[in-house]
């Protein structure tokens, strides 16, 4: 399937047994979900998507069940989030072996390159595959930066077409503009900076809490896209507490609890996470309830 690169991509979560056991039912379900509620693409096996967490077989059976579920609907991208460039390029090759339509490429896991090897990565793994790749910069998460500066560089590679922008700095994605101009689809891959990175050029979102509010996550971002900007703002405002919950270390764990909360899966995370408890636990559960108690009415 040829990519549209805009609209929302859910970083879609990875369900879990109650012995921590892969759950593909119930992953699928909650993809169904998400696809009703009209997101336009799905990406698997991202940091929500607990891909680290998951042994390379878990991870291909995850992808076969979901290209078979989706059946073209929608794109459906796989996180590539190995620890050295030779295995990434391995998965790589095998999720376009089960027919992925594209992915998102992390740096190399654990060790955290410099400049040169961090390109290098890129580059090698784009050049093994012909399908095209968002680029996942998060130095926030992985210490591994991806500068506007190493973007222009890579533009010569014909398969890296879009960025996934985590830095957090949301200036970074008018810097890239400047650097690369429209070489690049711009993705926010910050839930809290959404509004402000589509004012400045972001085209699409992969998004977290849509796992828990794919109808409140969608009308937010069709407000915003047709420039209705004052009821994006009100939206906005309420969702705003419950945006600032992708931004934190255990983003899985609270996005999980969410799920939990509003009927659309279990909090069950795979160790070394672990589900919440004590003060932490009632502190993100109040967060969630009171969004749930004043969610604003959507039209499905």
């Amino acid at each position: 399937m040829q990519i549209n690169w805009q609209g929302v991509f859910p970083a879609a979560t990875t369900h879990f047994h109650a012995d921590q056991s892969l759950d593909l039912a119930n992953t699928l379900q909650h993809n169904e979900v998400m696809i009703e509620a009209g997101i336009h693409g799905l990406v698997m096996l991202g940091t929500v998507g607990e891909n680290c967490s998951l042994t390379y077989n878990e991870k291909l059976a995850v992808l076969r069940a979901t290209v078979e579920q989706v059946n073209g609907r929608i794109p459906v991208l796989t996180g590539v989030a190995e620890c050295t460039t030779a295995l990434a390029c391995r998965f790589a090759a095998d999720a376009a072996k089960i027919g992925v339509d594209g992915l998102m490429l992390l740096p190399a896991m654990v060790y955290k390159a410099d400049a040169r090897e961090t390109m290098a990565h890129f580059r090698t793994v784009a050049r093994t595959t012909d399908l095209p790749i968002l680029c996942y910069n998060n130095p926030v998460a992985y210490g591994v930066d991806i500068t506007p500066a190493m973007f222009a560089e890579l533009a010569d590679e014909p398969t890296l077409v879009a960025i996934k922008e985590s830095s957090e700095n949301v200036r970074r994605i008018t810097d890239i503009k400047n650097a690369c101009g429209d070489r690049y689809a711009i993705f926010c891959g910050v839930d809290d900076l959404i509004l402000e990175s589509m004012v400045v050029g972001a085209v699409g979102w992969v998004a977290g809490l849509v796992n828990a509010f794919p109808h409140e996550n969608r009308l937010l971002w069709d407000l915003a896209s047709r420039g209705d900007y004052a009821a994006a703002l009100a939206i906005y405002r309420w969702y705003m507490p419950l945006l600032h919950l992708d931004t934190h270390t255990k983003l899985v764990q609270y996005i999980k609890l969410a799920e939990a909360e509003c009927g659309l899966g279990s909090e069950m995370v795979r160790a070394p996470r672990l589900p919440l408890a004590g003060e932490e636990r009632e502190r993100i559960l109040r967060v969630i309830r009171q969004a749930i108690a004043t969610r604003p009415t959507v039209v499905t």
